[in-house]
């Protein structure tokens, strides 16, 4: 139980070291990561079942060749489309997102130095510190955040087309015997 405690007051003098910007930050991240999390269990699970309905019923059509045929086939593609890549735009935007509010850190903590600075003359380092840390460490956890949530996003990205060419090719023009 005190390894609970100890790893809740870690983590709790981290977020007060880097000030509400990584309050800030830390919420994107968590927002970001369960998007994530989410696309990466409906690929795994609603969208196989969907991919699996989507064939039985082209299966089971007569026509699949005439020119009312292409568009049911093209409707249903976009369809499957748009499953995939919902809320991917928005991990991405959050990924955008990270770097600008580790910045905005940075910003806040260097006017903290200045101000410390300005009242108490250069010979506070103590207090200088403190606004240094709060200038860095925002910087350091949006650039984190940006570099793992751009990986994984990248990685839907791809997956999500490379599943919408399986099914367009799965819904083929052609009779199967």
């Amino acid at each position: 139980m005190w390894q609970l405690a100890e790893i809740y007051r870690a983590n709790r003098d981290f977020v007060e070291s880097g000030g509400l910007v990584l309050a800030v930050i830390l919420g994107v991240v968590f927002l970001m990561w369960t998007l994530i999390l989410e696309r990466f269990w409906y690929l795994r699970t609603e969208h196989e079942t969907a991919v699996r309905e989507l064939v039985r019923r082209w299966d089971a059509r007569r026509d699949k060749t005439s020119w009312h045929a292409a568009q049911i086939r093209r409707s249903w593609v976009s369809q499957v489309s748009m499953g995939l890549s919902r809320n991917i735009p928005m991990i991405q935007t959050l990924v955008a997102l990270s770097p600008l509010l580790g910045l905005l850190g940075t910003v806040t903590g260097m006017i903290e130095v200045f101000e410390v600075m300005a009242e108490s003359g250069s010979g506070n380092t103590r207090a200088m510190a403190s606004g240094v840390s709060r200038a860095t460490v925002p910087t350091m956890a949006g650039m984190v955040a940006a570099i793992s949530g751009f990986i994984f996003s990248v990685q839907l990205e791809r997956r999500a087309e490379f599943e919408v060419h399986r099914i367009a090719d799965r819904l083929s023009h052609e009779e199967r015997p």
